[in-house]
Order: structure tokens, then sequence, then C-alpha cells
């Protein structure tokens, strides 16, 4: 990471970076962080964004050979894009005549490295793992925040805050953001404080459920499910965030279907301007219908335990198991 922020702060880039690994908020911060450095925040038209497992390589040729308009760089983010699993012949070949104008920037969750395009940009570019962050790391960020907000806290209790949250920063972000707020009179968060506010790891589960769900990844969905109920959390909250998530899901899908930008989204939805993004993609993955239905499943099924006619644990596993069949 601290490569990029040297070529950051040198105005000098290679041609080819990979950003990939678990954690998606330092994805992100690192993506953001080049774009604004390589083409600014607003450039649209020297900036092209690519998502999938679907791109079309010719197209991505086609625009890094076009020259940029009144800027240095032609910047082309692709994420999630495959081409380090299952490597692209036609990619392979090319990263290796990149014009000087162009920079490639892959935001990946998993690679291989034994493939050809990884061999390249090991040699010619610039990979950096966004690893989950340990304690050691995790801390000082979150005391930078907490400082930023005015508030203090005890080592004890910080680290009672991180078992509550898991290692996760986008999860840690929501955490910190709902904490502050509930102790907005205060100067110092105490125990009880982060007790009464504080999930424990609840919403990146829900999420990554969904995403499972999404993917059809029946297992995954199930094991995850599990571990919320290992963490003694209520059948019924569960299946009342799982219809949060289908609802949040919905309202972005229409926001940006009438053209509102993430600034606007996320004020509406109450949801972070990093998030939105994450939650239109995992919207795309499913059809408008479906989602309607699964949010209509979900209130049906909580009057069917209400009124005695569905076991609780149960619900949510038809559920889980109707939506991630394949």
């Amino acid at each position: 990471m601290q490569n990029i922020i040297k070529d950051i702060k040198n105005n000098s880039y290679r041609s080819i970076y990979l950003l990939y690994g678990e954690e998606t908020y330092l994805k992100k911060v690192y993506k953001d962080r080049l774009k604004e450095a390589i083409v600014g925040r607003d450039d649209s038209m020297n900036y092209n964004y690519f998502e999938g497992k679907n791109i079309s390589v010719k197209t991505v040729i086609d625009i890094a050979e076009t020259l940029p308009f009144f800027a240095e760089h032609r910047l082309i983010v692709l994420e999630n894009s495959g081409f380090f699993k299952n490597a692209n012949e036609d990619m392979a070949a090319y990263i290796k005549d990149i014009p000087e104008t162009s920079v490639f920037v892959f935001v990946e969750d998993e690679i291989d490295r034994r493939g050809k395009i990884y061999k390249y940009v090991k040699e010619h570019g610039y990979i950096c793992e966004m690893a989950r962050q340990n304690t050691e790391k995790l801390i000082p960020w979150i005391l930078k925040i907490l400082k930023k907000e005015g508030k203090k806290i005890t080592e004890a209790n910080m680290r009672l805050f991180l078992t509550k949250t898991g290692d996760d920063m986008e999860n840690i972000l929501r955490e910190l953001e709902k904490l502050v707020s509930y102790t907005y009179e205060k100067e110092v968060i105490t125990t009880q404080d982060i007790e009464d506010i504080c999930s424990a790891q609840v919403t990146g589960k829900i999420f990554d459920m969904i995403a499972a769900v999404s993917e059809k990844n029946q297992k995954k969905a199930l094991e995850l499910y599990q571990d919320l109920l290992t963490l003694k959390e209520p059948p019924m909250r569960i299946l009342f965030l799982i219809a949060r998530q289908f609802n949040l899901m919905m309202q972005v899908r229409e926001l940006q279907k009438a053209g509102c930008d993430t600034t606007n989204i996320a004020k509406q939805t109450g949801l972070q301007s990093f998030l939105v993004g994450k939650y239109a993609a995992q919207a795309r993955k499913f059809k408008a219908e479906l989602l309607e239905q699964a949010l209509r499943e979900c209130v049906e099924f909580e009057e069917a335990v209400k009124t005695g006619n569905m076991d609780d644990q149960l619900s949510v596993e038809l559920l889980i198991l109707r939506y991630s069949r394949a």
C-alpha cells in the first residue's frame, strides 16, 4: 500500500495495478485514491469502469488505445473480472502493450498466482494484497476516527468493541457510526455504550449470507446462518435484517434507475456512500420481481411465525433454501 501512496505523491504510475484480497474497504479506499490522483474525482471523459465476468476485452482495448482527453492518463478500472482466476488470452496478450497514456487497475477478490496475467503484473506492475487487518493495525485506525469525533475509549473497551465487530473494516465503520451517534453528548465511550449499541458481527454476516444466496451458494448461505445462530442472534431478528437487505437493494436499484448519484442515494437510504456501490452490485444479481417477491415472503413468514403456523428458525432456513436454489 505504501508503494501506491508513493506513486501518487510522485505523480508517477505503473501501467497496471492489482488490488486483491478479503478487505473490501481497503480495496475501495486505494482504488478511489488512484482514481482521484490519476484522473480526478469528476473526470468521466478519461475514466472507465467495468465489472463482472462478462467484460468485453475488445471494448477495454479500444478504450485503452484512445488518447486521454486533455489529461496525462486514461484510467480503466476492472472489478471482479475473473481474469486472475481464469486467464483471458486476449487480455494476457494485450497487457504487454498497454500504451503509456493508460493505467489499468484490477480489483479482485481471488487470484491464481500461477496465471499468466498475475505473473506479468508481478514483474511489470504492482500487486497489493488487501488482507484483513490485525488488531494492532485496526486500533490506531479506530482511534484516529474517534479522535476526529471528539471521543475517547479505554484499551479494554476498544478490545471489547472489536470482539463485537470482528475485523471487517466496513463493519467496524458502521458500528463506529452507531456508537458515535449513540454517545453524542459524551466524551468517553463506556462498556455499557458498546453493549447497548454494537451488534456482534451480525450486519456483515447478513450481507455475506445474501451474497451467497445471490450466487446460489446454498451451503455457504446456510453456514453463515448457523454462525448467526451461534452468536445467539434470534431468528426473527435475522429475518428482519434479511428483509432490510432486500429492501435496501430495491431502493438503491430504483434510485439509480431514476438517475440519482451515489451521494443522493446514500442520503435517501441512510447507507454510507462507500456501501452504495456494493448494494447496487448485489442488487444486479437479482431480477427486480424476485427482490419484490423475497420481500413479500419475508413479511409472510414473519406473520406465519407470529401466528404459530411456522417455527422461527425454520422460516429463515426455508427462505435461504428457496432463493439460493440453483
